[in-house]
């Protein structure tokens, strides 16, 4: 993970820190953990778009949606930790450590 993209999503959400600081801190913690669901809810809608499950509105996103989606919500969720931790700058570096921590319990429980 670049340290270009770690000082972006830092900044980004310093930004959306500024912008709310005038709320109650655990209002704004709140209001951070619950746009990872509505970005997740963002998924959905793409994902029923993209595979025509509402026959009234028949194909109204693609599979490129979707997977933009997921990134969001990647992206907000990282937003969020950032937060909570301080704007410290680790998130990438912890998420690093977490997918090969998954991947190692994985492996061996497969192996089990």
């Amino acid at each position: 993970m670049s340290a270009e993209a770690q000082d972006a999503l830092v900044a980004l959400s310093q930004w959306i820190d500024s912008n709310n600081a005038h709320r109650d801190p655990e209002a704004v913690a709140w209001g951070r953990l619950a746009k990872i669901s509505e970005e997740n809810g963002e998924v959905i809608e793409a994902f029923i778009g993209a595979t025509g499950q509402n026959p009234r509105k028949g194909l109204t996103h693609t599979m490129h949606d979707v997977l933009a989606e997921l990134l969001d919500v990647a992206v907000t969720a990282l937003g969020a930790y950032e937060h909570l931790d301080g704007h410290r700058g680790r998130s990438l570096a912890t998420l690093d450590a977490k997918i090969i921590a998954v991947q190692q319990r994985a492996s061996g429980a497969s192996n089990g």
